[in-house]
């Protein structure tokens, strides 16, 4: 992907569809991998490349967790989960997967915890 360039239609329509996929996959699969364990994750985005080869998923343990080892999890198990998805999805290729950590959930907090304090709290009103 260009760094100037919007993705298209296509690539969002894609990486939404490619999301969905792995989510459900996630859900009622049963991954051996010992970091994935007894772990739900959440696939908050998934990024296509234009020729849709690739994808970048964004992910992160739910209710926290240590997010660096559920994603060496997924990268671990990322062509098992690539072949399911072939299964699952009618598409030419299935993307090859690149799994990366998604820490806008802490960020969120982060901001949350920020806004609460009294000094900027009175700087609200």
């Amino acid at each position: 992907m260009t760094k100037n360039k919007p993705p298209s239609q296509r690539q969002l329509k894609a990486g939404e569809l490619i999301r969905r996929a792995l989510a459900e996959i996630l859900a009622k699969e049963n991954i051996r991998d010992v970091d994935l364990q007894g772990v739900s994750v959440t696939i908050s985005e998934v990024r296509s490349s234009p020729d849709l080869k690739h994808a970048l998923v964004y992910a992160a343990p739910l209710g926290g967790g240590d997010i660096d080892k559920v994603i060496q999890g997924l990268q671990r198990c990322s062509s098992f989960l690539r072949g399911r998805l072939g299964k699952e999805m009618e598409m030419k290729s299935t993307p090859r997967l690149k799994f990366i950590a998604d820490r806008s959930f802490d960020t969120a907090e982060d901001m949350a915890r920020l806004l609460d304090q009294p000094k900027v709290r009175q700087d609200l009103i």
